[in-house]
């Protein structure tokens, strides 16, 4: 490949010499500009590995030029000679500071003039590659990274539906509340690092369910108050499993894992945390994961239809909910009617709420005869 050198002089007859000088030896292909403005605009938009640009010119001096070149992205360190015949102390300090390489002696044939353009014609080649070779390396490294992530989000996504089949569920379930608690993240205006992240960590919360006794988390009926204990212990055992990691996703699984059955007014558990004292990830994906459980068909139970789940979220909001989070998942309400799409089986039209005392206990899914609908969780 040809070293591209930036040719800039307001003399026609000088750039013409420099530019058979420059190109003689079939190494350089030159680009002239008699104006220092136009050659600016050209140096926004291609890439030069060398330029040559005259001290004395209207519009611009060569300093002036220097200065402004070298904020340009990719120039500041391609090899930059100035040609004058005024080679004075102060003139060479200021044009140093400004950030020229080299001078140049405006003097044709000048021996000095040829040795000093090879020895710039090569740095620029030098640097090339070297600025090649940083591009090389930093587009592996960016490939590198995305293919750990990837693995990253993989590990995590089977360990999640791995507690999902246990729970005699087809996985969709992780898939689901992390998708709504994408939206909730996203609305709140999180950070999108966050809002990824806490995307990746929401199918952990049920984790802690692997230590959980069959007998208990699939019995098709109503749990005994010693056996909600025990479910209720999967907060704390998730919290446990994934303590301690050096990733930050599984740091923020564990914040899921141990927050998302807290309530906003601290009635929750394990820890009866209340408001902000909840880490934002489980305050999200708390709702995300209630929702998805009232609005889900399970072998003991019907799916609530949308618009009750909603009010449901509504009338809880300020006390099992934070507020925020509940304005911003129902501020996307249309992505989160086509994301309950994939499992439901009826039609999302306007229905009455059920009118019996019995009400579905999602939070450790099971049928449970409760007039208080605060009672409502999503274990």
């Amino acid at each position: 490949m040809l070293t591209q050198a930036l040719l800039v002089d307001d003399s026609r007859s000088v750039l013409n010499f420099l530019k058979r000088h420059i190109e003689a030896e079939g190494l350089v292909e030159a680009t002239t500009f008699l104006d220092p403005v136009e050659a600016l605009a050209c140096a926004r938009e291609r890439v030069f590995d060398l330029v040559l640009v005259d001290y004395e010119m209207p519009h611009m001096d060569g300093i002036s030029f220097i200065r402004v070149f070298r904020t340009l992205p990719g120039c500041a360190d391609t090899p930059i000679a100035m040609i004058t015949s005024r080679q004075t102390d102060d003139v060479k300090m200021e044009a140093l500071q400004a950030g020229a390489t080299d001078f140049l002696p405006k003097a044709p044939q000048s021996v000095e003039m040829t040795v000093r353009l090879r020895n710039l014609v090569h740095l620029g080649a030098a640097v090339r590659k070297q600025n090649d070779r940083a591009a090389d390396l930093a587009s592996a490294v960016a490939a590198a990274t995305q293919k750990l992530g990837e693995r990253e989000e993989e590990i995590i996504l089977r360990l999640a539906l791995a507690v999902e089949y246990r729970d005699n569920d087809t996985g969709e379930h992780t898939l689901r509340v992390a998708r709504y608690s994408r939206i909730i993240a996203e609305q709140l205006g999180l950070p999108p690092r966050l809002c990824r992240d806490i995307y990746l960590a929401a199918p952990l919360h049920d984790v802690g369910k692997v230590a959980i006794p069959d007998n208990i988390l699939l019995k098709p009926g109503r749990l005994t108050d010693e056996e909600m204990a025990v479910i209720r212990t999967h907060a704390m055992i998730g919290e446990k499993i994934l303590a301690d990691s050096s990733c930050e996703l599984i740091q923020l699984g564990a914040q899921i894992a141990a927050g998302h059955h807290e309530r906003w007014d601290g009635a929750g558990y394990p820890n009866g945390l209340k408001a902000d004292e909840i880490p934002v990830a489980a305050r999200v994906v708390a709702v995300a994961d209630v929702f998805d459980a009232l609005t889900t068909r399970r072998p003991y139970k019907e799916p609530m239809p949308l618009d009750v789940a909603r009010s449901y979220l509504v009338e809880n909001q300020g006390r099992q909910f934070d507020p925020a989070c509940v304005e911003a998942f129902l501020s996307r309400w249309d992505d989160v009617v086509e994301i309950a799409a994939g499992q439901q089986a009826t039609p999302f039209q306007k229905t009455e709420a059920p009118q019996a005392p019995i009400i579905e206990c999602v939070a450790e899914n099971r049928l449970v005869e409760d007039p208080a609908p605060e009672a409502v969780s999503a274990d």
